[in-house]
C-alpha cells in the first residue's frame, strides 16, 4: 500500500508542478469537448514521421472538402510542429466529428485509432498512397481451423491495424499476453468445426497464426471487461520492453509465411503509450512520446507537455494509470523526421 500512495504522490506531483515544455516536434493541444482521446493519439501520430513521409507525398486538390479527414489530418500534424498555431487540431476534430464520431462524448483509444486510419485510407484519393498508410500499420494473421481426424488444415486471411491482447486478473508480461493470443482452442463437445474434407462436422483445433507485422506496430492491451452486462476495467501488470525481438511471436508464426514475415532477428522500439486513467465509466487520456528526433521522453497531458522518463513510463504497467494502446517502430525503418 505504501509503495502504491507514493507513486500516486509521485504522479499527481508532477502534474501539479507541470508547465508547457515545447519542441518544434512536440507541443501540447487544447482539450476541445472531452478531445483527449484524440489528443494522445494525434501525439502519437506527429510521432510517426514514416506517416508524415507519406501524406507529404500528397497535394490535395482546390476542389477537395473542407471535411476530408487526410487533409485536415495532414494540416494538424504540420501545424504541431508549428508552436505560434494557436489550435492545430480544431479543424481536424470537425472533420471527425462530421463523419464519425459524436462530440463531448467518453471515446475508447483503440477504436478512435481504427476509425482514424479507415477514414484516412477511404477518403484519400491517391490510391496508391492510401495503400501505404494501410500497410504501414498492417499486422497480417491467418486463422487455422484444423480438423482433428483427417488433419485437414482450413485457411483463412485476416488483417488488423492493432494486436488486441487479453490479460489476465493476475500478473502478466507482453510476451505472456501474445502467446496466449495464438494459442490453440479445442472445438468439442457441441462447438465441433464443419470440415470440407470428412464433410461433416468433426472436433477441431482453432487458432491464429501470425502471418507478418508491419513497421509500425500497435498494440492494445484489453483492459476493459464485460461482467453481467457491466464494464469494468482491468488494473492489473502488465509489463512491457522499450525494445523486443520478434522472436517472441515465434510460437504464433505461420507456415503459410509472407515475404515480409518477421524474422528472429528483427527488433522492435517503443515510441509512445497511450495512457488510460480512471475507471470503465469514467477516464482521461494522455500519452507518453518518444520522438525520433532526440530519443528523449515526453508525458503530454492536453495542453502540458513535459520532459519524462523511461521509470514513468514503467509506472503505467499497473494501477489507475495504465498503458492501454503501445507503439512499435521496427528498428530497421528508416524515414526522415
Amino acid at each position: 500500500m505504501g509503495e502504491f500512495w507514493s507513486k500516486m504522490d509521485h504522479r499527481q506531483y508532477r502534474r501539479s508542478t507541470s508547465y508547457s515544455y515545447s519542441r518544434d516536434y512536440m507541443r501540447g493541444l487544447f482539450n476541445y469537448s472531452l478531445s483527449c482521446c484524440v489528443n494522445s493519439l494525434l501525439q502519437s501520430f506527429s510521432a510517426t514521421t514514416e506517416l508524415l513521409d507519406i501524406l507529404n507525398k500528397w497535394y490535395p486538390s482546390d476542389g477537395i472538402e473542407q471535411s476530408n479527414v487526410p487533409q485536415q489530418f495532414k494540416i494538424a500534424l504540420l501545424a504541431m510542429r508549428d508552436k505560434s498555431h494557436p489550435a492545430p487540431h480544431r479543424d481536424f476534430l470537425d472533420s471527425l466529428y462530421y463523419h464519425a464520431i459524436r462530440r463531448g462524448t467518453q471515446q475508447d483509444a483503440d477504436e478512435i485509432f481504427h476509425i482514424i486510419l479507415d477514414l484516412l485510407q477511404k477518403q484519400m484519393p491517391d490510391v496508391c498512397l492510401a495503400q501505404e498508410i494501410r500497410s504501414l500499420y498492417e499486422i497480417k494473421v491467418e486463422t487455422q481451423v484444423q480438423c482433428s481426424k483427417c488433419l485437414f488444415i482450413q485457411r483463412e486471411p485476416n488483417s488488423l491495424f492493432s494486436l488486441p491482447l487479453a490479460i489476465r486478473e493476475s500478473e502478466n508480461t507482453l510476451e505472456s499476453c501474445i502467446n496466449s493470443y495464438f494459442q490453440l482452442q479445442n472445438l468439442e463437445n457441441g462447438e465441433e468445426h464443419h470440415c470440407n474434407q470428412c464433410e461433416q462436422k468433426q472436433p477441431s483445433t482453432h487458432g491464429l497464426k501470425l502471418v507478418s507485422l508491419p513497421l509500425i506496430l500497435c498494440v492494445h492491451l484489453k483492459r476493459f471487461r464485460n461482467d453481467r452486462g457491466f464494464t469494468r476495467k482491468l488494473h492489473s501488470k502488465v509489463t512491457f520492453p522499450d525494445n523486443f525481438n520478434t522472436g517472441i511471436f515465434a510460437a504464433g508464426q505461420s507456415e503459410n509465411v509472407a515475404n515480409d514475415s518477421p524474422r528472429a532477428d528483427e527488433h522492435y522500439s517503443l515510441y509512445a503509450v497511450i495512457v488510460h486513467i480512471g475507471t470503465a465509466m469514467f477516464g482521461h487520456y494522455t500519452a507518453y512520446i518518444r520522438p525520433t528526433q532526440d530519443q528523449k521522453w515526453y508525458y503530454a497531458d492536453d495542453s502540458s507537455v513535459q520532459p519524462a522518463r523511461w521509470a514513468d513510463v514503467q509506472d503505467t504497467y499497473k494501477g489507475c494509470d495504465t498503458a492501454y494502446l503501445l507503439l512499435y517502430r521496427k528498428k530497421s525503418c528508416n524515414s526522415s523526421g
